[in-house]
């Protein structure tokens, strides 16, 4: 599927460099990698917040020590402006 999609200048042309380093015409197979790539580790994310979620109610001082390090090292990975 064809999609029109805006990216800065400098990401454009070194996607270019590196198709052209891969012997590919365009680049749009290494955006749809990036993007599959990007999208398994959102739902990876996503199941591991629903096991913690899952620990709700009383848990030991161990779990509580486990799922804060877990929160932090997720948070850890997070973009900020």
């Amino acid at each position: 599927m064809r999609t029109t999609i805006e990216i800065r200048d400098d990401l454009r042309t070194r996607l270019i460099g590196l198709a052209a380093a891969r012997g590919e015409k365009g680049y749009s197979k290494i955006v749809e990698e990036a993007l599959v790539r990007y999208l398994r580790d959102e739902n990876r994310r996503d199941e591991r917040l629903g096991e913690l979620l899952a620990l709700r109610g009383s848990v030991s001082d161990e779990d509580a020590d486990a799922v804060r390090e877990e929160i932090e090292r997720l948070r850890s990975g997070w973009r900020t402006p």
